[in-house]
């Protein structure tokens, strides 16, 4: 995070802490008060300064409420944080002979200890650096668990001034390669990188079409030897960067190779695709609904829709699409299910040694009753995956496209911090109905049928035409 402070707010600052002794580690005043870890019980007050008393806060709420808390090892989340740290000093061209790691044992409490005396002392030497280095240091920590569903809320008024109601920031595309995968799981990305989708802004203004290959990401290349560069990053900035990005471009269809340079900003997106629920009726009397989000409630209007579109006449069987679906409730997800089977388990919540809480369908749910394929793709996430896994282990349905993301680490709960920020991460593992692992290894379609540029440029859907195909044998 980037703040900025004016030159008075600077001074004041400088002058505070020369008129202060160093406080002491809070080990050796109250520990109690930073290490309570609550759920919130409404809406958070305002955000106030990270200090090291709610990076002890979040550290002994993480070793005593995450799922595999009790077994981690404190030395790689402290490390760690130090790393970030003394990162963000030599960033800031701050460095100190005192940033030096302290010994770690083992020991919650007495590392915790070692590491709050040494990190005081750095701190009360660049008093101006506090905030910067206390946020560097909790986010590193939090990220330090490898978790695709521990993440800490702050800073939520980070968003573009000029902002409204569905507006989008960015390129104003989409590609076949999402910004989770270029991030945190980059060795399931494919060449070639190509766009799958022009939703505005700049990327409409430069007459990007779907199906365009991008052959360059400011003079990178996004795959070498088939493996993805972090140059593909570069297509998912998020406010407030505003870097220009330069690709180099090739149209299949025409031959056509060009240049093109594309800044980020705000877009007006496409209303329906703001809409968490679209349906229609194809050939054969199949319904078609998509799904973007399990938002509350969700599973409600996917069933409203089918009612809807079989008013009047006999429906086939039911396409539901929850390509680039993020995720959302665990309780819509199991609600879905619920519409196409009853009595049947949709997935296991589990702690670190193995001790399961039993996910059920809701039987109170309406059967459908109808044949059902399910479009997935690698942004197919979370209760996207819970769904899809249900789907593939209970065989109530066959699922087409490509594999899901393989982000469901577990149903992240909020904890609320001390600086009204929120720490949020799962205190259950999920396993689906077949107790397998889905995290990180994402749920493989019965029919692998990928999306490729041609059919993109083409405006083909491949995935569905071959879901209308199993429906109407």
């Amino acid at each position: 995070m980037t703040i900025i402070k004016t030159a008075t707010a600077a001074l004041a600052l400088l002058l505070a802490a020369a008129c202060t002794a160093p406080a002491p580690p809070r080990s050796q005043t109250n520990t109690a008060a930073g290490t309570v870890c609550a759920q919130p019980q409404g809406p958070p007050g305002a955000e106030t300064a990270t200090t090291i008393d709610v990076i002890e806060q979040a550290y002994f709420c993480i070793l005593g409420t995450y799922y595999s808390g009790a077994t981690l090892d404190t030395r790689s989340l402290l490390s760690a944080g130090f790393i970030a740290l003394t990162q963000e000093l030599n960033r800031n061209g701050r460095d100190l002979p005192e940033a030096t790691m302290p010994a770690l044992t083992g020991d919650r409490k007495a590392d915790w200890a070692a590491f709050e005396a040494v990190y005081r002392t750095i701190t009360d030497q660049v008093p101006d650096l506090r905030d910067k280095l206390a946020v560097a240091t909790l986010e590193a920590i939090v990220a330090s668990l490898g978790d695709n569903h521990a993440r800490w809320a702050h800073d939520a008024a980070g968003r573009h001034p000029d902002y409204y109601d569905g507006d989008g920031y960015g390129l104003g595309l989409q590609a076949n390669v999402n910004g989770p995968q270029a991030n945190g799981n980059p060795g399931v990305a494919l060449p070639p990188l190509f766009v799958t989708t022009v939703q505005g802004g700049a990327a409409q203004a430069a007459g990007l079409h779907p199906g365009d290959i991008i052959e360059s990401i400011n003079g990178s290349a996004p795959f070498i030897e088939g493996k993805p560069t972090p140059a593909i990053a570069a297509l998912n900035p998020q406010y407030p960067e505003a870097r220009p990005v330069q690709l180099r471009l090739l149209r299949q269809s025409t031959g056509r190779s060009w240049s093109v340079t594309l800044k980020p900003g705000l877009y007006q997106r496409d209303l329906t695709t703001l809409q968490v629920v679209t349906s229609k009726l194809l050939a054969g009397s199949i319904a078609y609904v998509r799904l973007r989000g399990f938002a509350p409630d969700s599973a409600t209007r996917v069933f409203k829709a089918i009612s809807r579109l079989r008013t009047g006449r006999t429906l086939t069987g039911v396409v539901l699409d929850l390509r680039g679906n993020g995720g959302g409730s665990p309780t819509e997800a199991i609600r879905l299910v619920s519409a196409f089977a009853h009595g049947k388990v949709t997935a296991y919540q589990c702690t670190v040694d193995g001790k399961c809480e039993t996910s059920w369908t809701d039987d109170t749910v309406d059967l459908i009753g109808l044949p059902l394929a399910v479009l997935t793709d690698r942004s197919c996430a979370s209760a996207c995956e819970h769904v899809s896994s249900a789907v593939k282990d209970l065989r109530i349905g066959q699922l087409v496209g490509t594999r899901t993301a393989g982000v469901i680490s577990g149903p992240a709960q909020p904890y609320l911090l001390r600086n009204n920020t929120t720490l949020g991460f799962p205190t259950k593992h999920h396993l689906g109905p077949n107790r397998e692992v889905i995290d990180r290894i994402g749920v493989p379609p019965d029919h692998h049928v990928p999306l490729t540029p041609k059919d993109a440029a083409a405006g083909r859907d491949p995935a569905l035409a071959k879901a209308l195909t199993l429906l109407h044998k």
